[in-house]
């Protein structure tokens, strides 16, 4: 890029925070009830969430689900390809971006610091983007594709050693370096639009190297208003079947016979923790929790490797074999004889993070302020892989082996409620009860960090950019967030869930292009500071 036109880049840029700023405190800000509110954003979006309450009184919770899981099926269907190459793509372009000279360019500038350590770093970013899918799908999805629960990659026979391999190695595929590589582009191009050129922490701001003066135009309110809706909904679908999950497995574990109440009690508790924390901020809230949260999880799996370490040193080797040796073909959507398997898992996948992109993107860029865009990707893509791959080792080696060597109720009779498949593999450890329990506290911890996170998102959105958004309007988000979700389960039950699940999953094909566009803007972004380094 010659010396004009990055003295040109720069001067748009530099013009546009300013403009930013003068808009944020201007017509389209209002400050009342305590809010800071950005008007087109904050009151679209609070409309539309009206109308979509309303209408579940009126709309059969089953009808919506049919229609929905038919455009998601379609769109699953018709685009499988589509979806598998542009993962593929996302993680190319990471990997490259990484290792290029672009690599050194720091977030925030040349001199900037890191504002959290990277222990806690790690914590809040894990526990926003996957912790709660490893508790259940550790187990419960390796032992689906062992034993042909609903279908088997590549349509290896069942229960043999080739299946068992795959089914790991499936597993972490799914969990590992592609899923992650989609957050850290997100969070990546957020992060050094915010912190490197001075505009608004939101998703328009990304594009404006793109689409200038129309990025903070109708055309940008509508970005960030699919961005609220997006991560709003899919964080309330999240809650509503963590809700009904919890339950199960308190019911499971102190033989209660708790139904909507206690699920509704689940998600006002969670809900309750969720505003205490956004109230207090990142450092007081999220990140405390996050840190709360390792260290249990540490010591749960460290206790689970313990017990089953004869199992454990075999799975975790053979798993890293198998996601390695498999990955190629696993990531090819040509020739495959699994078309089915695929669809159903893989595409899914892959489409719900990017559906879910907006909300752990935008938050991982909050706090990665002083990290250079190297460490960022490095981090961000391949930390948690590593700890998918060992926590996942352990837990689903264990429940295969159970499953196997014919041990407990895997053993007797195989994966039959998914909810409760983690519980089922503790039955046949020592303390089972106590680790039982502390699973549940930590699925509940999970969920309150995805849900103050979440809100902390959404708060910025709604506030224009603005990183500290007022208290009232924090409680609001987080108090909307819990509503729609006991909502959804009083009315509708799984049928409602399930419904806006697909309604989810279907948002991530529009936004498909959107991060395509995104990689274009980021590299403009990062070329202007290319001489700085």
């Amino acid at each position: 890029m010659t010396k004009r036109l990055k003295s040109i880049m720069d001067s748009v840029l530099k013009k546009y925070s300013i403009e930013t700023t003068d808009y944020q405190v201007g017509q389209d800000n209002i400050q009342k009830w305590g809010f800071d509110i950005h008007n087109p954003v904050f009151g679209t979006s609070a409309g539309l969430i009206i109308l979509f309450l309303a209408a579940l009184l009126f709309i059969d919770p089953e009808t919506a689900k049919q229609g929905l899981n038919s455009l998601k099926n379609g769109i699953l269907n018709d685009f499988d390809v589509f979806f598998m190459w542009i993962t593929n793509f996302f993680l190319f372009f990471s990997l490259v971006l990484m290792f290029s000279p672009l690599g050194k360019i720091r977030i925030g500038g040349k001199n900037a610091k890191p504002e959290h350590s990277r222990v806690s770093w790690l914590a809040m970013l894990f526990a926003a983007g996957m912790g709660i899918g490893l508790l259940f799908w550790g187990v419960a999805e390796p032992t689906a594709y062992f034993t042909n629960w609903w279908g088997t990659p590549f349509n290896v026979e069942p229960y043999t050693e080739e299946a068992k391999a795959l089914a790991m190695g499936a597993t972490i595929f799914h969990w590992g370096i592609h899923g992650w590589a989609i957050y850290a582009i997100v969070g990546l191009s957020l992060a050094f639009f915010a912190f490197n050129k001075g505009l608004p922490l939101s998703i328009r701001s990304v594009f404006y190297p793109v689409f200038g003066d129309r990025a903070w135009g109708w055309l940008g309110h509508v970005i960030d208003i699919l961005a609220v809706l997006a991560t709003l909904f899919g964080l309330a679908t999240s809650l509503g079947l963590g809700a009904q999950q919890a339950t199960s497995g308190i019911n499971y574990v102190f033989g209660t016979e708790g139904g909507i109440g206690m699920q509704m009690g689940v998600i006002a508790f969670v809900t309750a923790i969720a505003i205490f924390s956004v109230i207090r901020g990142i450092d007081g809230g999220v990140k405390l929790l996050s840190n709360i949260n390792m260290a249990f999880a540490f010591a749960l799996l460290v206790f689970v490797a313990f017990v089953g370490f004869d199992v454990v040193t075999v799975a975790l080797p053979e798993t890293i074999m198998a996601y390695f040796g498999n990955i190629v073909e696993l990531s090819n959507p040509h020739g495959r004889d699994d078309t089915t398997w695929m669809q159903g898992w893989t595409v899914f996948y892959w489409a719900w993070w990017i559906s879910w992109s907006p909300f752990v993107g935008m938050f991982i860029a909050r706090v990665s302020n002083g990290r250079t865009v190297r460490e960022f990707l490095f981090a961000v893509i391949f930390v948690p892989t590593l700890m998918t791959i060992i926590w996942m080792s352990i837990f689903g080696g264990i429940a295969i082996d159970q499953v196997v060597n014919k041990v407990g109720e895997l053993g007797a009779n195989g994966l039959n409620d998914i909810s409760l498949t983690l519980f089922h593999v503790y039955d046949a450890l020592p303390f089972s009860s106590v680790i039982s329990v502390l699973s549940i506290g930590l699925v509940l911890i999970f969920f309150i960090t995805s849900s103050d996170s979440g809100s902390l998102v959404i708060d910025s959105i709604t506030a224009g950019g603005k990183v500290d958004a007022p208290v009232p309007q924090r409680i609001f988000w987080a108090t909307v967030e819990g509503a729609i979700a006991a909502v959804m389960l009083w009315i509708g039950g799984q049928e409602a869930l399930q419904a806006f699940q697909s309604g989810v999953v279907a948002t991530a094909l529009p936004f498909s292009f959107v991060l395509l566009l995104m990689c274009v803007s980021l590299v403009k972004g990062l070329r202007t500071e290319r001489s700085i380094y």
